[in-house]
């Protein structure tokens, strides 16, 4: 397994936080994160949290749980498969080393260090959540391999499994009753005691539920719907009320300390406080927010974002107390515009750069909220953004509409542009001056992927389908075994790419006759034992060069032979390891393709006179910002600033829809 490797920030973290939790007695939160670690931080000053010390795992940090009565212990999940028990120590300037993961003080914060207790590491895939029974000696640990197991904290022996979920297990929950609740991608929440006299208790929902909360008390469960739901359940899952949140996914949810309020994070990108019988108390948003985890405690609210460090909020007045520092410039998209290579950034900021050099940059802060997705045609650049907003830059003019779920996907058609969002939603849009012109056949899921082709274009969803059409005229090419994460084409849609969490990438001959789009052949390419990402083609459509990158770090390479055996999967070439998952690709021209990783990494592959996939140059996104010019007033990246009011609000979610993608970004 390869080991993420981020230059640290030495005041917080170096990507963006996926979980936060309070600590029961107070006076401390956890916060973990993409890069690899947690970190631990003193809030009993909220306006200034200071860092105590950091604990590493060799990947992505999904959660974190504070023991239920012994204040200097917790546990941290993690995508490296395991779940590791620490012991924090008073350590005044010492600085300390933990074996296996590890710890260690930051400079200048060195008040703490964590000594590694366990390792419970017999888990078969990425551990979502965890969870402490009230006892203090069992675990509950929840995995993308949809089990629930139970664990004994201080040997790190597994007791057996108490639930199993027939897709991914997001999160789970224990009660102060020692009542273990779990949820699922599959609509499936399950309560059990772990040795009790009586079985589980289920409930099933035809949404994906990837959030769930016992109130202190232990007499209600929320849990959070993606259809935008939460339910208020008994221990029995019989249900008290059904809280409408927001069109898009509720995705977490946590409970003040006197069970009258809770409070959900949502895909909208903000924080909805409830008060116990359901009405709305207050709703707080920030660009910078990422609501993929809320924590309450001793009258805080702490949630993750895209920033180096957490934000914290008063819990009875909305007002916020801190909020991230330093931005995080993890590259998400790629577009070419006009020769150039346009890079979108977490921290909201766009690059171009003159892809041959690396020379020639230009930065332009396009708003906040991260950029997730970017398209460009005829000297305009158009980007899509977690808050919901399709932006665009033409002729040095900034102009947005909002179309009120996050946007992972655009491209540019023969009828115009074309946004997919996380609820599914096809939505075409006028591009000058932007507004929403109409919605298309939806998918069953989040819309991850879409690339042009002569007459409508490609969409890939986390519904496990690849469609071709127009608008509103689709056609089902293929289905991955998971989500598909990418779609790419070559020579104008004779071939096409898919990459899927299923751990393969398909390729396929299309042809189009009558207007019809047709699939002539087909292959099935073995990607490396984790999701792949993100997927390009170069070359000659009649022996194509297949690339491939994958939350493994790696970047591979496969030369398809159509006349070889269809049945026979391949494992591809191994081209160049990131320090982190890669992120997106972006053909260049017809024999190259640029490729980001979230480490900062973007690098130029190429073919060898062989006609052999090669790295043929490397840039960073630190080093493109240190050298770039800010904001120059030329072309279309001519203007920064933060946008303003979108001009036109429209919501084009669907009720019942999943967006189904778990934990990954």
């Amino acid at each position: 397994m390869r080991v993420i490797d981020l230059d640290e920030q030495p005041d917080g973290h170096a990507a963006p936080i996926t979980h936060v939790a309070f600590r029961p007695a107070g006076g401390r939160l956890v916060t973990c994160s993409y890069d690899g670690t947690a970190l631990v931080w003193d809030t009993t000053r909220p306006a200034d949290p200071v860092p105590l010390t950091r604990l590493r795992h060799r990947r992505l940090v999904n959660a974190a749980a504070w023991h239920p009565t012994e204040p200097d212990v917790l546990a941290t999940a993690s995508a490296d498969k395991t779940v590791a028990v620490w012991r924090l120590t008073a350590a005044g300037s010492t600085r300390g080393d933990a074996t296996s993961t590890g710890s260690s003080t930051e400079p200048g914060t060195a008040s703490h260090t964590a000594t590694l207790r366990t390792v419970l590491a017999r888990h078969t895939d990425d551990v979502n959540a965890v969870a402490w029974l009230p006892d203090g000696d069992r675990l509950v640990c929840v995995s993308e391999d949809g089990r629930a197991s139970l664990w004994q904290a201080g040997t790190g022996a597994l007791l057996g499994e108490v639930g199993a979920h027939t897709a991914h297990c997001m999160a789970v929950s224990a009660s102060r009753h020692g009542l273990v609740a779990t949820v699922g991608e599959d609509g499936l929440v399950a309560v059990v005691e772990p040795g009790g006299p009586t079985g589980p208790a289920h409930r099933r929902y035809a949404t994906s539920v990837e959030g769930c909360a016992w109130s202190r008390s232990g007499k209600l469960l929320a849990v959070a719907r993606d259809d935008g739901f939460v339910d208020l359940l008994t221990p029995q899952l019989d249900l008290v009320t059904s809280v409408r949140v927001a069109d898009v996914a509720a995705r977490t949810v946590d409970w003040s300390d006197d069970d009258a309020s809770f409070v959900v994070g949502a895909y909208d990108g903000a924080l909805h406080i409830f008060d116990v019988s359901g009405e709305p108390v207050r709703t707080i948003r920030d660009p910078r927010l990422w609501p993929r985890s809320v924590a309450v405690g001793q009258g805080l609210l702490a949630v993750g974002g895209f920033g180096s460090t957490p934000f914290l909020f008063d819990l009875a007045t909305g007002a916020r107390l801190s909020r991230p520092g330093a931005p995080t410039h993890g590259p998400n998209a790629l577009a070419v515009a006009d020769g150039r290579l346009i890079v979108g950034c977490d921290s909201g900021t766009v690059l171009s750069l003159d892809p041959d050099t690396g020379a020639d940059v230009r930065a332009s802060r396009w708003g906040d909220s991260p950029v997730l997705c970017l398209a460009a045609r005829d000297g305009a650049v158009y980007a899509g953004t977690y808050a919901g907003q399709v932006l665009s830059q033409v002729d040095g003019r900034l102009d947005a509409v909002d179309v009120g779920a996050p946007v992972p996907a655009l491209c540019v058609t023969d009828d115009g542009l074309v946004a997919g969002t996380y609820t599914g939603e096809l939505v075409a849009l006028d591009s000058g001056p932007l507004a929403v012109r109409a919605a298309g056949v939806p998918h069953d899921g989040s819309v991850k992927s879409l690339a042009p082709v002569p007459g409508g274009f490609l969409s890939a969803s986390t519904d496990r389908t690849v469609a071709i059409g127009t608008l509103t005229d689709r056609t089902p090419l293929w289905a991955h075994g998971n989500l598909v994460n990418a779609v790419a084409t070559l020579g104008g849609g004779e071939v096409v790419a898919t990459a899927s969490r299923d751990h393969t990438v398909t390729v396929g001959r299309l042809v189009r006759s009558a207007g019809r789009w047709r699939v002539v052949g087909r292959r099935t390419l073995l990607g490396p034992d984790e999701s792949v990402k993100c997927v390009g083609l170069l070359g000659d459509p009649a022996a194509p060069v297949v690339l491939a990158g994958s939350y493994d770090f790696g970047l591979y390479a496969w030369t398809v032979d159509w006349s070889g055996q269809e049945a026979t999967l391949r494992t591809g070439r191994l081209l160049v390891t990131f320090g982190q998952g890669l992120s997106s690709m972006v053909a260049l021209d017809a024999d190259r393709v640029a490729v980001a990783g979230w480490d900062g990494r973007i690098v130029v592959v190429g073919r060898d006179d062989a006609g052999e996939a090669v790295v043929c140059r490397e840039f960073t996104v630190a080093d493109l910002l240190t050298g770039a010019v800010a904001a120059p007033p030329v072309g279309a990246l001519g203007v920064a600033g933060a946008v303003g009011p979108a001009r036109e609000r429209r919501t084009v979610a669907a009720d019942q829809r999943r967006h189904g993608d778990g934990s990954s970004r």
